[in-house]
């Protein structure tokens, strides 16, 4: 398959294009840029920096990828944006590169939509399979775990977490880690109950919804503490793998300042 370019569309002669990739009008790629075979790159969108794009990627008018990370202390320095395969971005997102204060990369991972005016911001780290819907916002150094969904206008602290299988609800704004398979919502965010519709289409069985929802109510209902609620839930059968996961990323939130677990290295990304 062959590259089509449009022809007001300025790519960079270094840039590197993939098998059946299509770039649309007035679009702009940059002499770094790597875009993997049969993305679909529409009208006014930039690529630039060290941007790598996976396969069969859809991008959408006016996004940008790979701009200055919003930092005052970056210092032009070539890190990088890499983005996975299958992935849409709808009209005027953003994905800034990373700062050098991690490993110098903003990852995406395969098989996300990001709709309208989501912004993913420097040093990000985002899994597989995540819903973020239009005007959702995400801080710098935020991990978003496998199979998440984000409603409309959320903002994602810096250094914040969400967990894989979470919901957060419109219009929240999220300050601590969000537990994984929970939904949350408020300003802050509460965890309001375990996302069971979300766990019973991924299939899981019975058993790790029960158990999920038990230890949800031991925390987030009777507050009886995370050891207290682990030591109840552990001594009533075996240990299920979701159950540890729910109580390992608890313990790290709590671990960190202001219930977030990376904040535990902020100092040297502050």
């Amino acid at each position: 398959m062959s590259v089509v370019i449009a022809q007001t569309a300025v790519v960079d002669p270094r840039a590197q294009l993939g098998n059946g990739v299509r770039i649309g009008h007035f679009s702009v790629i940059g002499p770094h840029a790597k875009i993997g075979d049969r993305t679909l790159i529409e009208e006014h969108v930039v690529i630039t920096g060290h941007s790598t794009i996976g396969e069969d990627n859809h991008i959408f008018q006016g996004t940008v990828i790979g701009g200055h990370p919003q930092d005052t202390s970056y210092k032009d320095t070539p890190t990088k944006v890499v983005i996975g395969d299958n992935n849409v971005f709808r009209e005027h997102c953003t994905v800034n590169r990373a700062t050098e204060k991690e490993d110098g990369v903003t990852e995406i991972g395969h098989d996300n939509y990001f709709m309208a005016g989501t912004h993913v911001a420097h040093d990000c780290k985002v899994g597989d399979r995540i819903v973020i819907a239009n005007n959702g916002m995400l801080g710098g150094h935020v991990r978003v775990g496998n199979d998440v969904t984000i409603a409309g206008g959320v903002g994602v602290s810096h250094f914040a977490s969400v967990g894989q299988l979470s919901f957060v609800s419109a219009m929240s704004r999220v300050l601590h880690d969000v537990p994984p398979y929970t939904i949350v919502d408020g300003q802050p965010t509460k965890p309001r109950a375990v996302n069971t519709i979300g766990l019973k289409r991924h299939g899981y069985t019975a058993e790790d919804i029960a158990v999920l929802t038990q230890a949800f109510k031991l925390l987030y209902r009777a507050r009886v503490g995370i050891d207290k609620a682990r030591e109840i839930v552990y001594s009533q059968g075996p240990i299920r793998p979701v159950i540890k996961h729910l109580f390992d990323c608890v313990d790290r939130s709590c671990s960190g300042r202001h219930g977030r677990g990376q904040d535990q290295r902020s100092k040297k990304a502050a």
